[in-house]
């Protein structure tokens, strides 16, 4: 388990295609300070299990074909900065929210609107996450905690045009801009997406006690 809170940001260093799978080696000094084979690291949101702890901070992670066609972890390259975080500690504070590194789904930047204390990013939404979030709550972006400040969808142009477009804002305060790859993130930018898995639970119950009532 994770809080969204990034640690540090790092950097692919190496890639290694497997066939169905990729091994990334990952320099970050601050979360290998006290790694060993098997911790939990999240990249850019994704739990990864640490195959190899090696020297000058690095790390290397295998990605299964699984977690390359849900997230985009598939697009980083060396030199691709990652956000990371060392799983939660037992004894330590909850500063962002539950996170479990397991990606719902992948959005993208769709606009950039900065202000002079922080600045709101526009992500787009997939519609089949959509009904988990909701305004104020709580939404995981490339692995960060952030809050949902707002919701909306874009009509469709014409009859013929394709469904409705969903899409969330957050604010960036100027820590998460400057310690975060969205601090950086281009329009267009692919991103994961995690919900509040509290959300999933209650609908997954609720369709179970409906299901019973019938």
């Amino acid at each position: 388990m994770f809080t969204g809170i990034i640690e540090e940001l790092g950097e692919i260093v190496a890639t290694d295609d497997l066939g169905d799978a990729a091994r990334l080696i990952i320099r970050g000094p601050v979360v290998t300070v006290d790694a060993r084979h098997g911790d939990s690291i999240a990249v850019n949101g994704v739990c990864l299990t640490v195959v190899d702890v090696l020297p000058e901070g690095r790390f290397s992670a295998d990605v299964m074909a699984e977690t390359l066609n849900r997230s985009s972890l598939a697009a980083l390259a060396v030199g691709s900065q990652v956000n990371l975080e060392r799983a939660a500690a037992v004894n330590s504070r909850l500063g962002g929210h539950i996170v479990q590194g397991h990606v719902d789904g992948t959005g993208a930047v769709i606009s950039r609107a900065p202000s002079e204390h922080w600045e709101v990013v526009r992500i787009a939404l997939p519609r089949e996450i959509s009904r988990y979030v909701v305004e104020k709550g709580s939404i995981t972006v490339d692995g960060i905690s952030l809050t949902v400040s707002a919701l909306g969808a874009d009509e469709p142009l014409g009859r013929r045009a394709e469904a409705t477009s969903e899409w969330f804002e957050v604010s960036l305060i100027p820590t998460t801009l400057a310690l975060t790859t969205l601090g950086s993130a281009a329009v267009g930018a692919p991103v994961n997406l995690e919900v509040d898995v509290i959300a999933k639970y209650v609908e997954r119950l609720l369709f179970h006690k409906d299901a019973a009532s019938d």
